[in-house]
């Protein structure tokens, strides 16, 4: 366990096109892409990553504006183009097959990677994430709170309220256990974007290159994901509620299963590792055998 967590916690760096792309590898075996949602980073996986590691070699990669990834091209931050960067990615590092597990805003991100290269998607495992026909609360406020003069300065004031992180503004409907606000997710992901200017700029501008009308057309786009799909999901996640992920699921033509996590909110890895390993693994072994 010692030595995959070492090995992930090592960054590497790609240049594709305009971007550069940070990724994390660890493990053995076939390819395992991990997407993270927002704002997080590949990093967010670390959890899980020793149990994944014994059977795939896992990339975690930071979406182009999170993490360590950017990019000087404006496309590079729209969901598609997103998919184009990490398409490049996965071929030059010479992974011609593999499987996604992907959350949030990741599992958008995931669908069209398929989208674009159905031959080379073995199989997705997709974890609360978007929904056709659905808004996530507050999103189209901070949407717009990201296009506004001096909106880097009004969301760093935000980020560093505790009051704002706990609310249902921020971060509460993320974790059953409010303290994982001020421990795991502000020492992992909040503090670097506290501190560099530059960092909380290019998550901005991920968030408001993110067109929800593209979501919306995913509705007809899911039946053209003929993969195995699976689903785990946070059963009490007020972002993303099961009962419209369940409908969702009904639009792909290759769904598996759906596994629920009880208590399990977005960013339900952070906060029970062992049961979305668990579920996860399963999915995946489950869709191979299909």
């Amino acid at each position: 366990m010692g030595d995959t967590l070492s090995e992930f916690a090592i960054l590497h760096f790609l240049e594709v096109g305009s971007a550069t792309v940070c990724y994390r590898k660890s493990g053995t075996g076939p390819a395992l892409v991990l997407f993270h949602g927002y704002p997080l980073s590949g990093h967010t996986w670390r959890k899980i990553l020793s149990e994944l590691g014994k059977h795939f070699t896992c990339y975690a990669i930071d979406s182009v504006g999170l993490g360590h990834s950017s990019s000087r091209d404006a496309e590079d931050f729209s969901s598609e183009g997103q998919a184009r960067v990490f398409s490049g990615t996965l071929r030059a590092l010479g992974v011609s097959s593999y499987a996604m597990l992907a959350n949030n805003s990741g599992g958008w991100i995931a669908r069209e990677l398929a989208l674009l290269e159905p031959d080379r998607v073995r199989q997705i495992v997709l974890t609360n994430t978007e929904i056709p026909g659905h808004r996530p609360p507050w999103i189209s406020l901070y949407q717009r709170l990201a296009r506004v003069p001096g909106g880097v300065h009004i969301y760093q004031r935000m980020l560093s309220s505790r009051m704002w992180r706990r609310s249902g503004m921020g971060f509460g409907g993320c974790f059953q256990t409010p303290e994982l606000i001020e421990t795991e997710l502000g020492r992992e992901f909040l503090a670097p974007l506290l501190i560099s200017r530059s960092r909380i700029a290019l998550a901005l501008r991920f968030l408001f290159s993110m067109n929800f009308e593209r979501v919306d057309r995913f509705e007809i786009l899911h039946r053209s994901l003929t993969m195995p799909v699976s689903f785990v999901w946070g059963s009490a996640d007020p972002t993303f509620p099961e009962p419209l992920a369940r409908e969702m699921a009904s639009q792909f033509p290759n769904v598996v299963e759906f596994r629920s996590i009880a208590r399990g909110k977005l960013f339900m890895h952070e906060e029970f590792p062992e049961a979305v390993s668990q579920a996860v693994l399963q999915a995946l072994g489950n869709a191979a055998v299909a």
